[in-house]
């Protein structure tokens, strides 16, 4: 059985009962462990009817196995907890969530799910030929100062790049807020102005899920959209699911977006059992999905909240020069609009007497580089940087 000793702002997580609950977590706090021992909890105290499941929601399928590991170091005998948990990314369990009902949201019973490689290849194909039937409609977004050979060498090397990349934001933000391609259509249609970059988003996003439908086919953005489509329909079906999963904890809820915010809202219920965790400081996804850390903040700021702000990863030093870094932001920097791109707490270090013990102070340890990196340069000079022991 797990020998899992709190450190003082974990025990006051543990105390945790019922209701909703707000968690700021610096890095290496643990947020997963933490939220394994309370999975666990709740279930040694018999919180839990027949056919109950404590629902552990986190962000990669690495970390589904992770907590899976953990959770059973909690019990002498793993099978005291079989069927009392369920740990999924929010992809799977929105393929939960739309698998037991697909005629309900237009889907076939074998329905497929293509990965990120076949759907990136499939939106590749829509851009491609968007721009062979649009040799020139980009031309006024170019310098133009290009000469011909520069502006035909953009053309081949640098816009199909672009146009997938815009393509796919506006792909991925039109299923957030549950748009497809028809709704899309009808609110550009009512548009009082000209909204041609619009146009381009929407001409691929309805090529692409035409690609998907003769298929049979859809993607991890499709499935959460499904998902809080039935949820939302389905009221006798939500209920179900309330049911089955009466607490409902979160990891990684900086990088949730607005929609899986709906779901997990949905499934906990007004004043349910909903513990999310996260580093809103540290979330890395907003810059490439729909993932916001204004949201978890939010969710901290008008709930019950707590929080973790022992580290024992980095040495003194570090730690005070991270929390100096979060100061200047909220304080100083010279764009008052950036000010709340980082929140507290401050980082602390693991008191006295717990684990894991941070490393001794080393100032010298501190390097501040000047030189701009490319993001290729900057990964192999971290590469060169790190000593093999």
């Amino acid at each position: 059985m797990n020998t899992f000793s709190p450190r003082p702002s974990q025990q006051n997580i543990l105390r945790y009962t019922s209701g909703r609950l707000g968690i700021a977590a610096v890095p290496g706090a643990g947020k997963t462990h933490i939220l394994s021992a309370l999975a666990a909890q709740i279930i040694h105290e018999n919180q839990l009817q027949d056919g109950q499941e404590v629902l552990i929601v986190t962000l990669v399928n690495s970390a589904v196995d992770n907590f899976e590991a953990r959770i059973k170091r909690f019990f002498d005998n793993p099978v005291q907890a079989l069927y009392k948990y369920r740990v999924r990314t929010l992809h799977g369990l929105a393929h939960d969530i739309v698998r037991e009902k697909p005629a309900s949201v237009g889907l076939e019973n074998q329905f497929s799910i293509i990965d990120e490689r076949e759907a990136e290849f499939i939106r590749r194909e829509s851009v491609n030929a968007w721009l062979a039937a649009h040799p020139d409609f980009l031309d006024d977004y170019l310098d133009p100062a290009l000469d011909v050979s520069k502006r035909d060498w953009v053309r081949r090397q640098h816009l199909p790049k672009l146009v997938d990349s815009l393509a796919l934001a506006f792909i991925r933000s039109s299923k957030d807020r549950l748009l497809t391609p028809d709704s899309l259509r009808a609110k550009l249609d009512s548009s009082f102005t000209p909204l041609p970059l619009a146009e381009l988003g929407w001409s691929i996003y309805a090529d692409y899920q035409r690609a998907l439908a003769y298929r049979g086919a859809v993607d991890f953005d499709d499935l959460i959209r499904l998902a809080l489509t039935l949820l939302q329909n389905d009221e006798e079906y939500l209920e179900r699911l309330r049911f089955r999963y009466p607490f409902i904890l979160e990891d990684e809820a900086q990088d949730s977006s607005a929609t899986q915010q709906k779901i997990l809202g949905l499934l906990s219920g007004e004043g349910g059992n909903w513990v999310r965790v996260g580093d809103p400081n540290q979330a890395i996804f907003e810059t490439f999905t729909t993932a916001d850390p204004d949201l978890l903040r939010e969710f901290i700021r008008t709930n019950p909240n707590a929080d973790m702000p022992e580290s024992g990863r980095s040495q003194p030093a570090v730690i005070a020069l991270a929390n100096h870094l979060i100061d200047w932001v909220m304080t100083a920097h010279p764009d008052q609009n950036m000010r709340s791109g980082l929140s507290l707490p401050h980082i602390e270090p693991v008191p006295a007497g717990y684990e894991p013990v941070n490393p001794p102070d080393n100032p010298e340890g501190i390097k501040f580089i000047s030189k701009k990196f490319t993001p290729e340069d900057e990964l192999e000079a971290v590469v060169k940087s790190v000593k093999v022991i």
